[in-house]
């Protein structure tokens, strides 16, 4: 007897943590739909796992049609993929515009101090006038 008590348990505890999966409230793992998180999720081991056919029967039909399909994956890598080409040339683009950005700001402030100079309005250097000497008649 102590073996049914022990299946038993073994089947509560797996179909508890089946109904946690299920219901989006996991509480040892990370929620997904696969056989590891049921077993993990109930504390039990793989092998306690596999000798619960009828539970695994009806995790099978309610899980399926759950999970994405491996085209459906595969589509997923490929936008993925595609979407990360797209940030690398944007972000090349970004660079390239930064360049062309630093390059115009120094060519505008060249062409500011080169104004001012022409202008006569050059700040950087300061004029004192010659004062001439006093004559003193005597």
């Amino acid at each position: 007897m102590p073996d049914a008590t022990k299946r038993s348990d073994s089947e509560f505890k797996l179909r508890a943590a089946m109904e946690r999966l299920l219901s989006g409230t996991a509480e040892h793992t990370d929620g997904r739909l696969i056989k590891e998180n049921l077993y993990r999720e109930a504390g039990v081991s793989r092998a306690t796992m596999n000798r619960a056919r009828p539970l695994l029967a009806e995790w099978s039909r309610r899980v399926d049609g759950t999970q994405p399909r491996d085209q459906e994956i595969e589509a997923l890598r490929s936008e993925l993929s595609e979407q990360r080409a797209e940030v690398r040339r944007l972000s090349k683009r970004t660079r390239d515009l930064e360049e062309q950005l630093t390059i115009a700001a120094t060519a505008t402030a060249e062409l500011h101090v080169e104004n001012q100079l022409l202008r006569g309005e050059d700040r950087t250097r300061v004029v004192t006038p010659i004062r001439r000497p006093r004559r003193h008649d005597s």
